[in-house]
Order: C-alpha cells, then structure tokens, then sequence
C-alpha cells in the first residue's frame, strides 16, 4: 500500500510540493522503519528499511524517511565531503532549485554565503529563471544545479548561464537523468504530449532525455568537466547501507 501511495503521489504532486506537506507525515512514520541494515549520511539515522520513490518504476529503498534525501543526494553529500573544499573554505554558494535534504544544513553551515534560487520553488531566496541568471559574472565560487536541465526550453543558454556567474576558479555540480545505453541525447520540440514525453523522457514535464553526451555539452560551454565514477570508488558494503546509485556520474565542473 506505501509503495502504491508514494508512485500515485509522485506521479500527480510536483516533486517540491509533495515534499512540503509529506516531511511531517514521514517524520513520525520514520519511527516504525528504523534498524540497522540502511543508514543515512546525512543525518546518521539508521533504518530497516527505506521508502520507495519512482513514476515509471518504483525504486525500492530510495527514500530516507527524515532528511528525504534520494540515493543520488547522499551520493552528492558523500562526494562534496570527500572530494571538494565545500566543508572547509569559506564559498559564495548558489543553490538552483535547492533540494529539501540539504536547505537547513546547509543554511546553518558557517562557511558558506548561502543563496537559493528558482522559478517556482518555495523554499527558494530568490524567484528567478534560469535562462536569465540575475546575478553578475564571475560571482559565486560554487553552484549546485540538479535535475533542471531536463526541463528548460534552452539547456545550452542555461549551461552558459551557469558558466557565466561562475568565478575562474570555481566548480559545480550539474546532475540530470541520463539514458547510458544511448550516446546521444534525446530531444524533439514537436513533442509536447505529456504521456509521449513521459515515454520518451521518463518523465512527463521533461523536454529531452540526456545521452552519454551530456558532459560535452558541458563542455562546449566552457567548462573543464569530470565525469566522475566516484560512487565506484566507495567500498560495496557502504554502497548498500547508504543506498547509493551504483551507476551515477558525477558532473563536476569548473571554470578556469
């Protein structure tokens, strides 16, 4: 019945929304999953079991109930702890489309000039489109822009965008949904049917499908990219405790 709700909810409820009303509800039903077996690296809450999360496909142990963080997000922490300067130097840091896991933390991390932006979330500091940037070049040392791509008129204006605030110096992480069993990405204007695009796209409000060309459109912005493997360089058993996505790349850019 859990995994029936949370498919119905995900499919109907803009993603930021869902998460504004179920944060509460999952909190107490947290307490009814928690064990040993999953841990969350976010928050270190041990649980039995994790929620599902999917539209097409239902992925099992997805969710950690109290933070709501996906496989990918504790991916994302995991790597910013291990592989970048996020937690130590002091970084003018702006947040696109700011998931729910990291607001707080990352609100109350004493290091960061913190700044959140978006076109329609709200927990967002700043209303703003992305196609249109309103900041300054060469402005913040950091930005975290996940899962947007996919849904913009313009992708490259937008990776131009992002370049474009960065300072020289600076990096991101830019992840999307990718197709791996395709070389290219998948993108067709003509199609705005929402059941064609959630065939085509996986999802219904997605307007292309990235292929294994995503990191040079990256690059053909200008951005040094690494396509980082890093998830294959953590050790089995802390892959399944956490949950982590065993095939996620890691975008991670920066601007000289």
């Amino acid at each position: 019945m859990t995994k029936f709700i949370i498919a119905i909810a995900t499919r109907l409820i803009p993603r930021h929304y869902l998460q504004h009303v179920s944060h509460f509800f999952l909190k107490i039903y947290s307490f009814f999953l928690r064990g040993n077996k999953f841990e969350d690296p976010i928050n270190g809450i041990k649980y039995r079991k994790l929620l599902p999360y999917g539209r097409l496909i239902s992925r099992k142990n997805a969710i950690a109930p109290d933070s709501m963080s996906l496989e990918r997000h504790r991916l994302m922490w995991l790597f910013l702890k291990e592989r970048t300067n996020f937690f130590k130097d002091k970084l003018k840091f702006l947040h696109i489309a700011p998931e729910y896991c990291f607001l707080n933390l990352f609100k109350n991390m004493t290091n960061l000039d913190y700044i959140t932006g978006d076109l329609i979330s709200p927990w967002a500091d700043i209303k703003m489109d992305v196609h249109n940037i309103p900041f300054d070049e060469n402005l913040f040392d950091v930005l975290i822009c996940n899962h947007v791509l996919e849904h913009v008129d313009d992708d490259k204006k937008v990776m131009s965008e992002l370049f474009r605030v960065m300072k020289p110096g600076g990096w991101g992480i830019f992840q999307v949904p990718i197709n791996k069993n395709s070389k290219y990405t998948l993108e067709d204007k003509n199609i705005t049917d929402p059941k064609k695009r959630e065939e085509l796209y996986w999802q219904s409000d997605h307007v292309r499908l990235y292929g294994l060309d995503y990191g040079d459109k990256l690059r053909s912005v200008g951005f040094i990219v690494t396509e980082s493997n890093f998830v294959n360089e953590i050790e089995n058993s802390l892959v399944e405790r956490y949950a982590l996505p065993k095939d996620e790349i890691i975008y991670f850019c920066e601007k000289k």
